[in-house]
């Protein structure tokens, strides 16, 4: 049996929340990779990759209610309970999320067309889908691969979505 630990509510976050943000995420960047695949028009990709390392970064430093992303989603699913899941998950799958846009605003602003940037816009459109529609968080379970090797801490509050904080035997990943 594992012992009770005091959760506090700035170590949690809204699974519901962090699943709407993703999906509008995903519709944005879609409209983005669309329109540099079909008419090689750069323009938005490169808008909307620096709006979301903004955004991330806002969501990195101080959660998902400051990004506007996140304040949009917040208020799409203000009427539904809340499903908390623990904060240290997210929060490096939202720094993974931070690093790819940073690098595609680079990329982009740069000049760089084709097979490159539309490759790493396609990865991040099957994070973002892989999140918003399955609940599924890669990023967490790269931390929670983490964690089960010793390079990460692990999450005080164990209430991850997807058993992300499940380091049992069975699972994937553990010694």
């Amino acid at each position: 049996m594992q012992p009770t630990i005091a959760v506090r509510p700035s170590s949690l976050v809204d699974e519901r929340t962090v699943r709407a943000a993703a999906g509008l995420t995903l519709v944005l960047g879609a409209v983005a990779f669309f329109e540099a695949l079909l008419a090689k028009d750069y323009l938005p990709l490169r808008i909307v990759t620096a709006f979301f390392a903004l955004d991330f970064a806002l969501r990195v430093a101080a959660g998902p209610q400051r990004s506007p992303v996140g304040a949009v989603a917040g208020l799409l699913v203000r009427r539904l309970p809340p499903e908390p899941v623990s904060l240290r998950p997210k929060r490096f799958a939202w720094s993974l999320g931070l690093g790819m846009s940073v690098a595609m605003t680079g990329i982009t602003n740069a000049g760089v067309t084709g097979w490159l940037p539309r490759g790493i816009c396609l990865l991040c459109l099957t994070l973002m889908w892989l999140e918003a529609v399955l609940g599924v968080c890669l990023g967490c379970q790269v931390h929670r691969l983490l964690v089960a090797r010793g390079i990460a801490a692990q999450d005080p509050a164990l209430v991850c979505a997807d058993g992300a904080c499940d380091l049992s035997p069975g699972r994937p990943g553990r010694s």
